[in-house]
């Protein structure tokens, strides 16, 4: 019997850490989308400077997990959300409500992709 504990130990170990792991990217993604919405209202009421404060706030919160996010998740995905921030501060700063809407909608997407491809369900299993 004893043969048998250290790997369900691991294997036990292994799910609790992959739970944590799925619970805490869906945590951060939903802050970083409410966030985003928050940078949407203030640009929708031509407030620039709230909205690249808004935009600031967030990314500073998008790069203190930098190091997490490349360890945790694909690089590709977390490199195309962090192009997408840019895209959006250059839009902020032209002042451009219609294309910053746009790039925000494929940030908040990206940022839902991320949590989704950590969560636990057959597609990501198989």
């Amino acid at each position: 019997m004893k043969a048998w504990l250290t790997p369900l130990t691991l294997l036990a170990a292994i799910l609790i850490g992959s739970a944590l792991n799925c619970r805490a990217m869906e945590t951060h993604t939903a802050r970083w989308q409410e966030e985003l919405r928050a940078v949407e209202q203030s640009a929708q009421r031509e407030d620039w400077s709230g909205a690249s404060s808004a935009l600031s706030r967030s990314y500073d919160g998008w790069a203190a997990r930098q190091t997490y996010l490349h360890i945790v998740a694909e690089h590709d995905a977390v490199d195309s959300a962090d192009a997408l921030y840019r895209r959006c501060a250059a839009f902020i700063a032209a002042q451009d409500g219609a294309e910053l809407s746009s790039e925000l909608a494929g940030l908040s997407h990206q940022l839902g992709l991320l949590a989704e491809m950590e969560r636990f369900s057959i597609k990501n299993i198989l």
